[in-house]
């Protein structure tokens, strides 16, 4: 059984710098999908303070395009699908305040969060990395609940990121916190179909057999970094027979939290 993805929040554009296709053809390709609702999430664009440049993710002075071509293919397509402004963001606990005050004048309508990193994009520490470290994988969560206890993102894509490698009740306890929170929260946890895509780490069997078992809800997010991805078929089937797998019905919908800056 597929099930019907009528939706998709996790959408990037080139100004990532490694993503291909034009804002249209994401827009045109979803429709040629079936998707109702489309949400553009581009790596969000943090101010960061040293000098650095990021080389995932839009420059700030490229905020103002992003916006703009959004919210004109939003209203161009009114007729044919339903588009929506967003970002996908890291907590970044020192840049925080920071961030939301770069954001307010935009009036986005969510935030997805994805903890790419530890601390600073610029040293190098990516959650994906393989690590046995308890420390590590306890930072992870520690930093993920306090994120969504912000309230201000929609859900959590690919939580399943960190690459832990060590003892199994050890990853089973502190994951379980990140589950407990977000059910607590209502916040749905994501089964990212790029990963399955890729053969990356994620989606986790390990990751998604607790979370079922604990009774958190889910939503698929293509993570779209090219138009095709939306006509990719095989994947969606794949991704449906990993959460038929772990008795996971996903949503076909979610509530959009307008961060409240």
């Amino acid at each position: 059984m597929t099930y019907p993805m009528i939706c998709n929040y996790h959408t990037h554009t080139t100004r990532c710098q490694h993503a291909f296709g034009t804002d249209r053809e994401y827009v045109e390709a979803a429709i040629s999908a079936g998707i109702k609702k489309l949400g553009f999430s581009d790596h969000v664009p943090y101010p960061f303070k040293d000098g650095y440049v990021s080389h995932i993710r839009m420059a700030t002075d490229e905020t103002e395009d992003y916006v703009t071509s959004v919210q004109a293919l939003k209203a161009e397509y009114k007729d044919d699908i339903e588009i929506f402004l967003g970002f996908e963001a890291e907590y970044l606990k020192d840049l925080w305040d920071d961030l939301k005050a770069f954001l307010a004048p935009y009036h986005i309508d969510y935030l997805i969060l994805g903890q790419h990193f530890l601390g600073m994009e610029g040293d190098g520490n990516y959650c994906g990395r393989p690590s046995p470290d308890e420390e590590r994988l306890t930072k992870y969560v520690d930093t993920v609940i306090e994120a969504l206890r912000t309230n201000c993102f929609s859900y959590l894509a690919h939580p399943d990121l960190i690459n832990f490698t060590g003892d199994e009740k050890v990853y089973k306890r502190q994951m379980t916190r990140l589950c407990l929170t977000a059910k607590e929260l209502n916040i749905p946890l994501e089964i990212n179909l790029l990963g399955l895509m890729e053969q990356r780490q994620y989606p986790s069997n390990r990751f998604f057999s607790l979370a079922s078992s604990l009774g958190n809800s889910f939503i698929l997010g293509r993570d779209a970094h090219e138009p095709t991805m939306f006509l990719d078929k095989q994947t969606l089937d794949d991704t449906c027979l990993f959460a038929q797998k772990h008795q996971i019905v996903p949503l076909l919908d979610v509530i959009l939290r307008k961060p409240m800056f």
